[in-house]
């Protein structure tokens, strides 16, 4: 069978089977090779590699991790689609297509089912639920080495900020606890059946074997960092003791502030994830 990133046996095969697109799950087909290739490439996909791909469609991204992987498990939650999967992969032995919800589905098992029992995580995340996907892997430290997805541009951006830019903010520091991230590509929307309305980035996260940084008390340190952008325009201090999520008083919030050398007025927008797990451990201590 001809590839489905061309964009004509995309459509011969969406009518064929007379597919009618779900917005609840944010369906959008990539239809480009050159996009794909630099997925591939981001990926560092090898026959060695187990991959873990969420939402295949129809198999566009598919067939080519088929090509360049050792197995393919291609974790599918529309049942309308496996019926297309099934002649779209046929030709290739090494894909196990699997009709469930990604968040529900066991992820470890397929990792242990695997030679290394890891696997690389490759997808064309659905914008919606990007940031659910992602974090539920990361948090819970599955067998995974890296994760390769397409999302929004904006989120991408949001990954990838830096301290102090109007991106940065709790998300970044969520994921950047966990992995090491970095933007491969950025996609227009011609890239897709249908089209999106925003643009689109592929970001690659290589997860840690431990934590990007030391921190005693983890729960305490993401509560601070929720509270620093909830208010995102008020004080650090300020958020910290208006936070429904702590107890600590805006005077103990300076005091942990000025024992780390920062002025008082400082915004958590500035801090880094260094920082904030400075934060949390001198807090903490000053609460004791």
């Amino acid at each position: 069978m001809e590839k489905l990133s061309n964009s004509k046996v995309t459509i011969a095969t969406i009518q064929k089977y007379n597919f009618a697109f779900q917005k609840r799950f944010g369906q959008n087909f990539l239809i480009d090779d050159f996009v794909i290739a630099k997925i591939i490439r981001a990926a560092e996909i090898k026959k060695s590699d187990t991959v873990l791909e969420i939402g295949p469609g129809i198999g566009t991204l598919t067939q080519y991790l088929a090509e360049a992987a050792g197995q393919v498990y291609a974790v599918e939650i529309d049942r309308n689609l496996i019926p297309i999967l099934d002649e779209t992969l046929a030709d290739y032995d090494n894909v196990t297509v699997i009709n469930d919800d990604i968040l529900k589905t066991d992820i470890a098992a397929l990792a242990a089912k695997s030679e290394t029992g890891r696997l690389k995580c490759v997808a064309n995340l659905p914008y919606y639920i990007t940031t659910p996907i992602i974090m539920e892997l990361l948090e819970k430290r599955l067998p995974i080495d890296s994760i390769t997805v397409m999302i929004q541009k904006e989120v991408a951006e949001r990954i990838a900020a830096k301290p102090g830019t109007k991106d940065y903010g709790a998300l970044t520091l969520a994921v950047n606890y966990y992995a090491s991230t970095s933007l491969a590509a950025n996609v227009p929307p011609n890239c897709f059946i249908p089209r999106p309305n925003v643009g689109s980035a592929v970001i690659n996260l290589k997860v840690l074997d431990k934590p990007s940084v030391e921190v005693r008390d983890e729960a305490l340190m993401f509560k601070l960092i929720r509270a620093s952008f909830n208010q995102r325009r008020k004080t650090l201090t300020n958020g910290i003791a208006n936070s429904s999520e702590l107890d600590f008083t805006k005077e103990q919030a300076e005091q942990a502030l000025t024992r780390m050398g920062l002025s008082p007025t400082v915004r958590g927008e500035t801090l880094s994830l260094e920082q904030f797990a400075e934060l949390s451990d001198t807090i903490s201590n000053l609460n004791s």
